[in-house]
């Protein structure tokens, strides 16, 4: 490895690299966003209580068999894949002339909603059914419950995941490439294309891929810090009880 040519190839497409990566961050956070909304939506409904009997029932029933066809199909096939077809198969089945970037949106979307709408549904199901049954005895609905009592916890316990889904987006958006998405892989090959200098070329984004998810795991580490509070406040009568003359 020559450092004069990475020196060379960085001062020389810098701009395309700055492209790629701005491509790169953009897709990964508007994926991990409508994603996210995706499976808190699907976690909600899948944890839907189901009654005994009745029309209710059934229609519970169809759309848990329909959110389970959808999770298991995109959690268990390739992103590279799905980008594929729905690309390419929404042009040739459906005469749909797609944009690269709303393709990819969608597909990165799609396939985080799959995963996050499991990491909701194990965050709900892990919250004390004790605090299910105190909602309803003061006469909370399940959506009711959800919102003021289960999902303010639920959003805080998910938090690594979610930024862990986010981390995981920047670095397989590289799949996109072969639907033409301009995201920071493509700029590579195409960098490397023209330099004949794979190794140099590669490294660069390798550094620069390592940049942007060390970037974002610090700021939502700092994110989950907030969330959690602080660690060493004390309540009001503690503080009382702690001044001379106070206890009897």
């Amino acid at each position: 490895m020559s450092f004069d040519w990475i020196v060379k190839i960085i001062t020389e497409n810098w701009p395309m690299f700055l492209r790629g990566a701005g491509m790169t961050l953009t897709i990964a956070l508007i994926g991990t966003i409508i994603g996210a909304a995706i499976g808190l939506i699907a976690g909600i409904i899948r944890t839907i209580p189901v009654p005994e009997r009745g029309f209710k029932k059934i229609i519970l029933k169809v759309i848990n068999i329909i959110l389970s066809i959808y999770i298991e199909f995109f959690r268990g096939t390739p992103m590279i894949v799905q980008a594929m077809v729905i690309y390419y198969g929404s042009a040739m089945a459906f005469n749909i002339d797609m944009n690269v970037m709303l393709a990819a949106v969608i597909v990165v979307s799609i396939n985080t909603g799959a995963y996050m709408a499991e990491i909701v549904r194990g965050g709900i199901v892990s919250v004390e059914k004790g605090q299910f049954e105190a909602a309803q005895a003061i006469g909370m609905n399940h959506f009711q419950t959800m919102m003021n009592v289960v999902l303010p916890q639920v959003i805080r316990n998910i938090m690594p995941a979610t930024g862990n889904q986010f981390v995981i987006n920047i670095k397989d958006t590289s799949v996109l490439n072969v639907i033409s998405v301009s995201e920071l892989y493509f700029m590579t090959k195409s960098v490397a294309g023209n330099n004949f200098r794979y190794f140099e070329s590669f490294f660069v984004a390798c550094v620069i891929y390592f940049v942007m998810t060390f970037i974002v795991t610090r700021i939502l580490l700092y994110i989950e810090r907030k969330l959690e509070g602080p660690d060493n406040y004390k309540m009001l009568g503690e503080e009382l009880d702690a001044q001379p003359g106070m206890k009897q």
